[in-house]
């Protein structure tokens, strides 16, 4: 037990309320994961893939596959503060109900305790936190989502902060009574609460994804938003990328994609434009700081990636298809009949027979996914073939470029660039996608999701903007240029007008060469859209009228969405910068 007072108080006093059997203090080493994953095969929870080594499949309760952003709550002491997007009850009130589930909760079950950094241990952005779960899934997806074990329980005696993380499946066992494969709560009893006044979460009843691993979504944008608002930095659900020209010049992207909109595809990209190269150096948080130079500098906190499985494959994503070769946490995947995994979309056609996502045995003619719409894997960042050298670089890399966009299948251009900082902003906060798995609700429909925070953002989505404005403000001439993007554009007959994927490295480098002032740009209402002759398109099999489409600026159409922008601004009522305020009028002008 380490020599933290606060630490041992808090863990002393969560054991006396969970009760569990036995308590674990973890060291985030092989022998550990590997012990713990043994002992879920022989209960039956895990299935150890023949065709990846060191893997594993698990199946979830149908009830808990995905974030449930009804269950998420922002707990603050006044709901202001809190704001019109995120679920608020009163701190008393929350913690009375959850203290009441807590009680009890780990009976029969172990307690482990994981200390996690959040970033390189050496780095100055780096944040430490605790996580008291009784899931062992959950102990093995943190060893791979973070950097677990004794060097930051060092930390922690030489007197490191952190944030307490306490998180329970909600299913005690009576002594004899047999475990569940997928213990979880049901629905009404699940909750994930954030306290960022007191940097703060608590966790019930869902064993899933950043429900459960609560160093994603919950600490690294949830609660490490509002200490960034607090402390002068960035917390932001983006992407990190290097891009190196022909003539070795890097440029560093971060770029905000709602979950299963590309992001992870992006990240990974295999450039097919000539001579140009790219590494990773994230796929979901970036966390960035002002540097001595003046500059942004971003890291990637995480160690790991949660990526959703269904539509990855060699074509869409190889670099992601290469780091699963092993060493793979599987959820809710479908299984093979020779060990392996598949999901939809992985090959061009389904294998003739598999055990789908809820144990069932599964045939092409069920027509019924195979695997589950967000099904995930978690792999280690390192074991990806593209990823950066400098990935884990104390300092973090500087970016050069905000990229903004969402799945749309009209109106939206395949590129154009902010006037300024303020219309970036603006450009972001008034960021809109249809709809996907990864959420509850109807796929399809169009929700506004600014800056692909609306899920994760810790407090006032109107004060969110005005501390984007005032990073802008200490940016200066340094400020990242900002650019928006929509790889989804369709024809009237529901074809892709643009092949994406590896083919949007020329979308990229036409942003480079913007940085650099090397191309032009067409001034429109929305934005600088590119000139057709300044997007290199040698070698890409594109009818003209596409790029034409891509290209082309519907007023009407944009006038039209203008009132669906002044609802969606309106929520925020006196807490929206004036300066937003502006640029919607702007827009309105130069649309007539």
């Amino acid at each position: 037990m380490p020599s933290n007072y606060r630490l041992t108080q808090w863990v002393q006093e969560m054991a006396r309320l969970c009760q569990p059997d036995r308590i674990h203090w973890c060291d985030g080493t092989k022998e550990e994961y590997d012990r713990l994953m043994a002992q879920m095969v022989a209960e039956g929870r895990a299935i150890p893939l023949q065709k990846r080594p060191n893997s594993f499949l698990f199946r979830s309760h149908p009830s808990d596959v995905a974030r449930m952003e009804d269950r998420t709550f922002i707990s603050t002491p006044s709901k202001d503060d809190a704001g019109p997007t995120n679920n608020w009850v009163a701190p008393d009130e929350l913690k009375a109900i959850m203290l009441r589930l807590y009680e009890g909760c780990m009976r029969g079950r172990t307690m482990y305790i994981i200390p996690f950094s959040m970033g390189p241990l050496e780095s100055p952005m780096t944040k430490i936190g605790v996580q008291i779960t009784d899931s062992p899934y959950v102990v093995c997806n943190m060893h791979i989502m973070t950097r677990v074990g004794t060097k930051v329980l060092r930390a922690l005696e030489a007197g490191a902060d952190f944030v307490p993380c306490l998180h329970s499946v909600g299913t005690p066992l009576a002594p004899g009574q047999e475990d569940v494969p997928w213990p979880c709560a049901p629905m009404e009893q699940k909750y994930i609460s954030h306290f960022p006044e007191e940097n703060l979460i608590w966790s019930y009843g869902s064993g899933y994804g950043g429900n459960a691993l609560l160093g994603k979504k919950c600490f690294a944008l949830r609660i490490a938003s509002a200490m960034a608002r607090r402390e002068g930095w960035m917390a932001e659900h983006m992407l990190i990328l290097r891009l190196i020209s022909p003539e070795g010049h890097q440029y560093h992207i971060a770029a905000a994609f709602p979950s299963a909109c590309g992001k992870t595809n992006l990240a990974m990209i295999r450039p097919t434009l000539p001579g140009w190269r790219a590494e990773c150096l994230g796929d979901d948080i970036a966390w960035m700081k002002i540097g001595p130079d003046g500059r942004l500098y971003a890291i990637n906190p995480e160690s790991g990636f949660f990526g959703v499985a269904p539509g990855t494959s060699y074509r869409t994503n190889p670099a992601a298809m290469d780091t699963l070769w092993g060493n793979v946490i599987f959820t809710n995947c479908a299984l093979t009949d020779d060990g392996d995994v598949w999901w939809d979309r992985m090959t061009p056609e389904p294998p003739p027979h598999l055990i789908d996502w809820e144990g069932q045995d599964w045939t092409p003619d069920r027509g019924t996914p195979a695997a589950h719409p967000n099904a995930r894997f978690t792999a280690p960042t390192a074991q990806c073939p593209v990823i950066s050298p400098d990935w884990e670089k104390p300092e973090g890399v500087p970016i050069d470029i905000f990229i903004f966009g969402g799945r749309r299948a009209t109106m939206v251009p395949l590129v154009y660039e902010a006037y300024n900082w303020d219309h970036g902003v603006f450009l972001g906060a008034t960021q809109s996608s249809e709809k996907t798995a990864a959420t509850f609700g109807t796929v399809g429909v169009l929700r506004r999701d600014p800056f692909a925070m609306l899920p994760f953002c810790g407090y006032h989505m109107g004060d969110y903007f005005a501390h984007w404005l005032q990073m802008g403000d200490r940016l200066g001439d340094k400020a990242p240029r900002i650019f928006y993007v929509n790889w989804f554009r369709k024809d009237p007959e529901g074809r892709w007008l643009w092949p994406g994927y590896g083919e949007n490295s020329r979308v990229l480098a036409w942003m480079c060469a913007r940085v650099d002032g090397k191309v032009g740009a067409v001034e429109t209402p929305i934005g600088l859209l590119p000139r057709p002759e300044d997007l290199d398109l040698r070698g890409l099999d594109m009818p003209p009228e596409n790029l034409r489409e891509l290209l082309r600026v519907d007023v009407d159409a944009w006038r039209a969405e203008i009132p669906d922008i002044e609802r969606h601004l309106a929520q925020f009522g006196d807490r929206l910068p004036q300066r937003l305020r502006e640029q919607l009028w702007q827009l309105q002008a130069r649309l007539g």
